[in-house]
């Protein structure tokens, strides 16, 4: 049985990845940097008939990071399919300045989430090319693509992060491996972002009331992989 990786799974998008690659019969590694939600994970997999496992690794911490996924292939077999979706923006952390006044260490902050996606790639990837097949799917931002002055830094990062997914997938034509991205614009209906800007309207009165459903993304993800004709898919409210 092969072997799909969630990196950054949170009850959104990230779980409705994993549900949909779940239903394809592979066996889903699950990664995040906490346990909390393991449990209530794995139960609601397991409901829909997934086979799954849970890893504990934070993106910010490399070593950990590439460990895991050498436990994951020695423990479920070759990847086949990773999906790199950890939250761009630290809920805890303050909301970005605009870009007229955002700052290299700003930028080199945020830059942070970026680099550990190139670390994932260039360990499962030799493994990919020698099996002629597999997949990397990635999430980023709407500011990727659309001058977005608000999100600052966050921009920078998220258009860094497009361009390594849709220039990989043209280096990797006719090699069996795809790449590619979903480029979000919006709120995601059960992610921790949507619960945080709905439980606290008075800070995010600007926000639009409509959400994506991370069922249709998680859909066109795999569309995306199956059909191999198109490097990105946007989902915008905006």
């Amino acid at each position: 049985m092969s072997t799909a990786v969630v990196i950054g799974v949170g009850p959104g998008l990230g779980m409705s990845i994993a549900h949909r690659l779940g239903r394809e019969g592979l066996t889903v590694a699950l990664v995040s940097r906490s346990d909390t939600r393991h449990a209530g994970y794995l139960s609601a997999l397991a409901d829909k008939g997934a086979a799954a496992e849970t890893f504990v690794a934070d993106v910010h911490d490399p070593g950990r990071l590439l460990s895991t996924l050498d436990t994951i292939e020695a423990r479920l077999g070759p990847i086949e399919v990773l999906y790199y979706g950890p939250g761009a923006v630290d809920l805890d952390a303050p909301r970005p300045g605009p870009i007229t006044e955002t700052t290299a260490d700003e930028v080199r902050s945020v830059m942070a989430g970026v680099y550990p996606a190139v670390d994932v790639v260039n360990r499962v990837l030799p493994g990919m090319l020698d099996r002629g097949a597999g997949g990397l799917l990635f999430a980023g931002g709407l500011s990727a693509v659309r001058p977005m002055p608000f999100l600052g830094a966050l921009a920078v990062s998220s258009a860094a992060l497009r361009n390594y997914a849709v220039t990989l997938n043209a280096g990797l034509a006719d090699t069996g491996v795809y790449a590619g991205t979903l480029t979000i614009g919006g709120l995601v209906a059960r992610g921790d972002i949507h619960e945080l800007v709905v439980s606290h309207p008075e800070q995010f009165g600007g926000m639009p009331p409509t959400t994506l459903d991370p069922d249709d993304i998680a859909d066109a993800a795999w569309r995306m992989y199956t059909d191999r004709d198109r490097a990105e898919e946007v989902f915008t409210v905006y």
